[in-house]
């Protein structure tokens, strides 16, 4: 019976280990240098000017809609299909997160759909970089055009990067402030949960440390509302290591998704993954379209190699939002990703002969 394929495999070496075991050792478990160190190399990697270690990426969200003064009473556009956190993110500000349709090929926000959405109360919009797609450059633009903060959802988009205006740039700079994950499944881990904010604007810039430390600045002073958002030296420093070999592993996660890419559009009955022109998509997940999306499962999981339905019920119908007023509302692209997509492995740890079963699964599915 050949082992099971997991949808994801953090990596684990022996400079990692090592890495935690002298800052463990070191005994400056909080607040040290790793986190500095880390937030300096992870801003330089996004190109962004400012960045923060934190504790996940729920938490990264929550910081950035308080750094922006985002309260009750305002509204927060935000994609139905994403991973409910995006959402709750904001209720757990007390504003209301309005749900926007996502495109038909590439997933994201669909920009025309957010158009239409905006009113005298929104004062962000959350875009997300799903799977490792970044969304669309005109979601820039709209939210410059209408003086509206754009908060970068980059939890899945380590390393993935677009072009805006004949210049590539990367997930982590192409927001007023971003967001990102390091849970065990991502392109970077930190061997616990942990997330990291950045941003090139000054304003934000001079509160995105403080914000994850109880609202203090330099001395033990709060100058605003805050709690402990913070991430361990211990998870500092086994980012720190994982940060590099991101490229070198993305390379990896990339030849998977064009090999996967190649055999799925072979199968009449299977749809691959759309990658946005200019881009280089993170392949955090490799989703296939189909309309018999639990049979695939079955096959998958019959032939040893996880898969599952992404997503499958769009954000504004989960049971938290039953008395939202956009709870009954139908968003038809959302709702046919919902019932369609199935994610298979595509991590950078994959074997060569644990692709090669997943090429053949996919050649023997009908």
């Amino acid at each position: 019976m050949p082992g099971r394929i997991p949808l994801a495999r953090p990596s684990w070496t022996d400079e990692m280990r090592q890495a935690a075991i002298e800052t463990l050792d070191s005994r400056r478990w909080v607040k040290g240098p790793q986190g500095r160190a880390f937030a300096q190399e992870f801003a330089e990697y996004c190109g962004a000017q400012y960045a923060s270690p934190c504790n996940s990426g729920s938490g990264a969200l929550i910081a950035a809609l308080r750094l922006l003064g985002i309260e009750q009473g305002d509204e927060v556009i935000v994609p139905s299909f994403t991973f409910i956190a995006t959402a709750t993110s904001v209720s757990m500000t007390g504003a209301t997160p309005v749900f926007a349709e996502v495109e038909n090929d590439f997933w994201c926000l669909d920009v025309e759909d957010v158009r239409k959405r905006i009113t005298s109360k929104t004062k962000a919009v959350i875009g997300v970089h799903l799977f490792g797609q970044c969304y669309n450059p005109d979601l820039v633009t709209l939210c410059q055009e209408r003086d509206i903060a754009l908060i970068e959802d980059a939890a899945q988009a380590h390393g993935a990067s677009v072009e805006i205006e004949g210049e590539l740039r990367m997930a982590g700079a192409l927001g007023t402030v971003s967001c990102f994950s390091f849970f065990p499944s991502k392109n970077v881990t930190v061997g616990g949960e942990g997330g990291m904010i950045t941003s090139s604007h000054e304003a934000i810039g001079a509160r995105i440390k403080s914000i994850v430390d109880h609202g203090r600045d330099g001395t033990l002073e709060s100058q605003e509302v805050g709690t402990n958002l913070r991430m361990s030296e211990v998870f500092a420093a086994i980012g720190r290591k994982q940060l590099v070999h991101l490229d070198a592993w993305l390379e990896k996660r990339r030849s998977h998704a064009t090999t996967f890419t190649q055999v799925v559009d072979a199968n009449s009955n299977l749809k691959s993954p759309a990658v946005r022109p200019d881009s280089n998509h993170a392949w955090h997940q490799f989703c296939i379209r189909t309309d018999s999306a639990e049979r695939l499962v079955e096959h998958m999981n019959d032939l040893h190699i996880d898969a599952r339905l992404i997503y499958p019920t769009p954000c504004h119908m989960h049971p938290v939002y039953a008395n939202h007023p956009q709870a009954n509302e139908t968003f038809s692209v959302t709702e046919a990703l919902c019932r369609q997509l199935v994610s298979i492995p595509v991590h950078h740890s994959l074997t060569n002969e644990e692709s090669a079963r997943i090429v053949k699964a996919i050649e023997t599915y009908f």
